[in-house]
């Protein structure tokens, strides 16, 4: 561009035509270097005699523990950092715009002791620290300083303090600490639990109590439990491959005890055991058993026994309170209470041990009877035995394969216990009447009977006229709607009585009178 072309960017009259040919402007004069009054040269300047700066002055109360020998500076380091040759370290360099000025007393950058700072003079002979040295003979401390020709303060001698970090002085010094922190702590929490129980317990108080007994009028379960159960017995029995457990009625001082079969069968020759409630025990041997009525009795070779009173079954109504006594699940001596639920139910017991089944006359009972209460007593109010419990209702069984009680259990009325009983000691066997039949439950369209399904040939029935097919619906006074009905009448009944049945054949209803014979 020309410079008369009219641009507003045209050079003025007068000047150079380049920025080179201008004259450099003229820098201000360094301003003159402060007078330093001889009482800040006393305070900050170098001790008197030192040969560097920022020596220690001399009898330091902290001289330098460790040091170093005295490493060559990089000229780099010395060129930025050294010293003008003034004498005066960090002072700006002659000539700059930079002026020379000293932080005075009591300025965060400049402290007492900054004459010893290692990072105020690259050439200083003092460093910060050093890595520990574990010498052979200390534990735990540093090593001997490297020291500087003619700088360094005398060593210490082994053994003073400070060689140590912790010895056997301080060791001694926290085990007693310890010692007397623990006997502290201990009388405090004495002190604190004393005085605990001082407030929450008082040494005259008085529990109120009531004057007069329990009232247990005769009728109780308490009192019929404590005098009948001193007559109820634990069995235990054993082969050599079975085991298992029942309760037993004691029913003649001379040693005689009521039981159920299924109790006693374990095949042949098993070992008895009786347990009475004073605790004492007597083996014990099978006198006898009807498998028919799952009965049978045992006898003890033992004195001074307590004899359970036998009641009369069929006194009894639904609704009358009873008790059953026995070791149910093995806990011996259990009382349970309850009333008669039904009377004269029919009930057939599965036979055990190749025994056939048993139907009995049942009395059922919602008095908790479980495995184990088997030839217990079944006691009414009056103390008496009315029946000997022999099985339960149950819906399920347990991981042994037992049920458990459900409310409904059955005993065998003690009459019919009595009878065999009798025969079981006088004889070892029961007789039973026998009406020369085999059936079962039917309906023939108008009612229930025990359908005829064989006649024994020359037996009672067949001399009575009665045929296979006739369904018998009453025998004597007694009505008969089941198999189970019918087996358990002629059970009642004494062999050579005389009997009319009523029967239906091919719809048309006939009787005829039989005589009983003896099974």
């Amino acid at each position: 561009m020309s410079e008369a072309d009219g641009s507003p960017f045209e050079r003025p009259n007068g000047t150079p035509g380049s920025f080179a040919d201008r004259p450099a402007p003229a820098l201000p004069a360094s301003p003159p270097k402060p007078v330093v009054s001889p009482q800040d040269r006393a305070l900050f300047g170098a001790p008197g005699g030192a040969d560097v700066p920022f020596s220690p002055p001399a009898g330091d109360r902290l001289p330098p523990r460790h040091r170093s020998p005295r490493q060559a500076v990089p000229s780099q380091l010395v060129e930025v950092y050294g010293s003008d040759g003034s004498g005066r370290p960090f002072d700006p360099v002659p000539g700059t715009r930079l002026t020379a000025t000293k932080p005075g007393p009591g300025s965060p950058w400049w402290k007492e002791g900054a004459g010893t700072d290692p990072w105020r003079d690259p050439l200083s002979p003092y460093w910060i620290a050093g890595p520990p040295v574990f010498a052979d003979d200390e534990v735990i401390g540093m090593a001997e300083p490297v020291e500087d020709d003619d700088q360094a303060p005398p060593k210490e001698p082994k053994g003073k303090a400070g060689r140590r970090r912790f010895g056997l002085s301080s060791l001694a010094i926290v085990l007693v600490a310890g010692l007397v922190a623990g006997i502290v702590g201990g009388g405090v929490g004495w002190w604190i639990s004393e005085r605990a129980h001082r407030i929450l317990t008082d040494s005259n108080v008085k529990i109120a109590q009531l004057d007069k007994p329990a009232n247990r009028p005769p009728g109780s379960v308490a009192e019929i439990a404590q005098r009948v159960s001193p007559a109820v017995v634990s069995i235990d029995v054993r082969t050599a491959d079975v085991a298992g457990s029942g309760s037993g009625v004691i029913i003649d001082r001379s040693g005689y005890i009521l039981t159920n079969n299924h109790v006693v069968s374990f095949g042949s020759q098993p070992s008895i055991r009786v347990i009475f409630s004073d605790k004492s025990s007597a083996p014990g041997r099978v006198v006898g058993t009807d498998p028919s009525n799952d009965l049978a009795v045992i006898k003890v070779d033992k004195s001074s026994l307590t004899v359970a009173t036998l009641g009369d079954s069929s006194m009894l109504a639904v609704g009358d309170p009873v008790v059953a006594i026995g070791d149910p699940l093995g806990l011996r001596g259990t009382v349970t209470a309850g009333i008669v639920s039904a009377l004269k139910r029919p009930l057939r017991l599965s036979g055990e041990n190749g025994n056939p089944d048993a139907v009995i006359d049942a009395i059922q009972t919602d008095a908790p009877i479980n495995p184990g209460n088997s030839g217990g007593a079944l006691v009414d109010a009056a103390g008496a035995v009315v029946g000997i419990n022999t099985a339960i209702l149950s819906l399920g069984q347990s991981a042994s394969g037992q049920g458990g009680s459900i409310g409904v259990g059955f005993a065998i009325p003690i009459n019919t216990a009595r009878d065999i009983a009798t025969q079981l000691i006088k004889t070892g066997k029961a007789v039973h009447a026998d009406l020369g039949v085999s059936s079962r439950s039917v309906t023939d369209g108008s009612r229930d009977g025990a359908y005829v399904v064989q006649v024994v040939p020359g037996g009672p029935a067949a001399k009575a006229g009665l045929r296979e097919g006739d369904v018998i619906t009453l025998f004597g006074k007694t009505l008969i709607d089941s198999g189970d009905a019918l087996t358990v009448a002629v059970a009642e009944s004494k062999p050579g009585t005389e009997v009319t049945l009523r029967y239906v054949r091919n719809g048309v209803t006939g009787q005829a009178k039989v005589t009983l014979g003896t099974s």
